[in-house]
C-alpha cells in the first residue's frame, strides 16, 4: 500500500525514545539485558516537529463541518450520532463501495441537510476529500492499517482528525501522529468511546473526589468473543483476521486502557514507563477454523496471536496496570475497569465498589453513589444517548467532541493520549519477542507529562 509523503521515522529514533522513557531508573531496572541496554542507549531526545499541542483549544465556530471516511458498520453508527447533534453539518463522505457512499448521502439528506459530496474512486480518493476547503474535522472509522495514512493526510490538509481505535499499530506511526499534529497545529483525537461510558465517567468523579484514596493499581481489558466475526470473509473479517496471521500481543488495548489512564492522570501528572507482556498459546481461533466445511480455504490458515495476552505496565509514580486482550475465547464480555487505592476499590462487570471501613469484606452496590457522582454529560444527554450505540457512550463522545470544537475548548483527549494508549500493542509484541522481557515506554509528551492539566470532568 502506498503511503502519504512525509518525514520517515527511523528504527534508531524509536529505540532512542524508548531508552529515554526509562528516565532516571536506568535500563537495568527495567530488566533489560546488557545487550538490550546497549542497543537502547540514548543519543538525545527525539527532535520535536513543532511545539506541543497540550492545552491547545480548537478554533470556535458555530457549525462544525465534518468529512467522513468510511461508511461501514462503525462509520454508519458514527454518522447516525453526528446527524443528531445540533451544529454539525456533514459535508463529504468517502468509502471504497459506491453504494455505501450513496447510502450515507441519503441519510444526510433525510436528516434535513444538503447532499454531501461523495468519494468512491479508489482507495486513495480520501486524499481528495481531505483537500476540500469546506471541512473542519475528519472522522476516520476505517480498518486499522489506514488510520495513520488517512489521519496524516487530513492534518496535512489543515483538518482536525477524529480517528478510530487504535490510532496506530507501530511506535513509528505513534510518533508520526504526534509529529504531524505538532507541526500542522491540528488535533488528532482518538475516538475512544469507553472514556465516555456512564460508569467510567462516574468512577472518574469518585477518583477526583478521593473516594479510593491514593491510587496504586488498575486493571483493564478487552475481552470480547469475536471469533466468529474474525473468521468472516466479509465486514470485519476482511481485515481484522489479517492481524492474527503475523502479530502476537495485545492488538487492541485502548478500550480498557483509556478510562484507566484518566483515573491515573496519565500524561497529566503520571506516565506509563515500562511494560512486560506474555501471551498464552493460540488455540481458540484454530478450533473454530477446524469446524469450517471441508474444502474451505480458511482451513489452511495458521495464526500467530495467542488467545490471551497479559501485559503489566508500570508508571513513573509507581502504580501498576494489568492489561489483557482476548477476542477469540468463548467467554462473557468484560473490560474489567478496575481501580484501587488506599481507601477502597471499584470493579466493573458487574459494577461494584468497596470502601475501607464498610464492615464487611464484600463488594457493595454502586447505586447509592449514582446521584452524587453521575457525570453532567450523562445527566444532560441520557435520553437522546439511549438511542445510540454501546449503551449511549458513542453519542456522548461525539456530542462532547463537537461541543469542544464549536465552543473552542481544549479536547478531553489529544494526540499524546492516542499514542500512549495505542503503544501497548507494538510494545507487547516487542516484549514477547524478547522472551517477555521489560521494554521501556516512550514519553510522547517529551517531558510535559508532569504539567498540571484540566481534569477530564468538564460538562
Amino acid at each position: 500500500m502506498a503511503e502519504n509523503k512525509g518525514p520517515r521515522i527511523s528504527r534508531r529514533r524509536v529505540l532512542q525514545s524508548a531508552a529515554l522513557a526509562a528516565g532516571g531508573l536506568g535500563l537495568k531496572a527495567l530488566g533489560l539485558s546488557p545487550a538490550a541496554q546497549a542497543a537502547q542507549a540514548p543519543a538525545g531526545p527525539p527532535a520535536a516537529a513543532g511545539s506541543s499541542m497540550i492545552g491547545v483549544p480548537f478554533e470556535a465556530r458555530s457549525v462544525v463541518r465534518v468529512g467522513l471516511i468510511g461508511h461501514g458498520g462503525r462509520g454508519a453508527s458514527l454518522l447516525h450520532d453526528l446527524l443528531g447533534i445540533p451544529g454539525v453539518q456533514v459535508s463529504a463522505v468517502c468509502d471504497l463501495v459506491k453504494d455505501r457512499v450513496a447510502a450515507a448521502q441519503a441519510k444526510v439528506v433525510k436528516a434535513g441537510q444538503k447532499e454531501p459530496a461523495g468519494y468512491s474512486a479508489g482507495e486513495r480518493d480520501f486524499e481528495n476529500l481531505v483537500k476540500r476547503d469546506d471541512l473542519d474535522v475528519v472522522y476516520i472509522p476505517t480498518p486499522w492499517r489506514w488510520h495513520v495514512p488517512m489521519a496524516v493526510a487530513a492534518m496535512e490538509a489543515g483538518k482536525h482528525v477524529f480517528v478510530e481505535v487504535p490510532a496506530a499499530s507501530t511506535l513509528e506511526d505513534c510518533w508520526r501522529l504526534v509529529d504531524t499534529s505538532e507541526r500542522t497545529r491540528r488535533h488528532c483525537v482518538m475516538l475512544e468511546n469507553c472514556c465516555y461510558g456512564e460508569n467510567e465517567l462516574m468512577v472518574l468523579g469518585m477518583v477526583r473526589a478521593g473516594l479510593f484514596g491514593e491510587l496504586t493499581h488498575a486493571e483493564a481489558a478487552y475481552i470480547h468473543d469475536l471469533g466468529s466475526k474474525i473468521l468472516f470473509d466479509n465486514l470485519e473479517g476482511l481485515w481484522r483476521r489479517d492481524e492474527h496471521f503475523t502479530r502476537n500481543g495485545n492488538l487492541y488495548p485502548t478500550h480498557g486502557l483509556g478510562p484507566v489512564a484518566h483515573y491515573l492522570d496519565i500524561n497529566r501528572g503520571d506516565r506509563f514507563e515500562a511494560l512486560v507482556s506474555m501471551s498464552s498459546r493460540e488455540a481458540s481461533l484454530s478450533a473454530r477454523r477446524d469446524r469450517l466445511p471441508a474444502g474451505d480455504a480458511r482451513r489452511k490458515e495458521t495464526y500467530a496471536c495467542g488467545d490471551m495476552n497479559t501485559s503489566i505496565l508500570r508508571t513513573a509514580q509507581g502504580r501498576t496496570v494489568l492489561l489483557q486482550h482476548d477476542v477469540v475465547s468463548p467467554r462473557p464480555y468484560t473490560r474489567i475497569n478496575h481501580v484501587s487505592g488506599t481507601k477502597g476499590a471499584f470493579r466493573d462487570y458487574p459494577a461494584r465498589i468497596f470502601l475501607d471501613g464498610s464492615g464487611k469484606e464484600e463488594w457493595g452496590s454502586l447505586k447509592p453513589y449514582k446521584q452524587r457522582f453521575e457525570h453532567p454529560l450523562w445527566t444532560r444527554l441520557r435520553k437522546v444517548a439511549s438511542k445510540s450505540g454501546h449503551g449511549g457512550m458513542d453519542y456522548v463522545m461525539s456530542w462532547r467532541l463537537m461541543q469542544c470544537v464549536r465552543e473552542g475548548l481544549v479536547p478531553d483527549m489529544d494526540v499524546y493520549d492516542a499514542a500512549a494508549w495505542s503503544a501497548p500493542a507494538p510494545l507487547s509484541e516487542d516484549s514477547i519477542k524478547a522472551g517477555s522481557g521489560a521494554v521501556a515506554f516512550p514519553d510522547f509528551t517529551r517531558g510535559r507529562w508532569k504539567e498540571p492539566r484540566p481534569a477530564f470532568t468538564a460538562s
